[in-house]
């Protein structure tokens, strides 16, 4: 059975972006290859191997998106109130956060976008506006007021 991957509309459009990009670094990557070919003893080749090598990681990051492209259900109701996937939360606990709820697939920290399966994500999923929620993380147990939610 295949997994469903729950994305944004926007997740859906960065991942066919960097698509496009990858499919477009096939031809530089068969260039590379057939130029280091040209060195000769492909045993001894440096340039080969690391051609052949970044082949292998695009064409692999390639696989990967166009699966999460096929089995991808797109996040989309909104129970007014209450966080869930796609709803952007603002939390408090002295400094304000600002989080993006996605999928795994989505899941950027550094910008704001956590996954619901992150503790962070887990404690906050069904929470409504003005409540306080626990959360666990690596660092210790933290409290959090939920300031808003869209």
């Amino acid at each position: 059975m295949k997994k469903a991957y729950q994305i944004t509309a926007q997740g859906r459009t960065e991942l066919e972006i960097e698509l496009a990009e990858l499919k477009g670094r096939r031809s530089e990557i068969a260039l590379k290859i057939s130029e280091a070919r040209d060195y000769g003893d492909l045993s001894e080749n440096a340039e080969y191997d690391s051609a052949r090598e970044e082949q292998g990681v695009v064409e692999t990051r390639i696989a990967e998106i166009e699966d999460i492209l096929m089995n991808a259900e797109e996040i989309t109701s909104k129970r007014a109130g209450k966080v869930q996937l796609g709803s952007k939360v603002e939390l408090k606990n002295g400094k304000t956060f600002n989080y993006t709820i996605v999928g795994p697939v989505e899941a950027d920290p550094i910008s704001g976008k956590i996954s619901n399966e992150s503790p962070i994500g887990l404690a906050l999923m069904g929470k409504k506006e003005g409540e306080s929620v626990m959360i666990t993380t690596p660092r210790g147990d933290t409290t959090y007021k939920v300031l808003s939610i869209s």
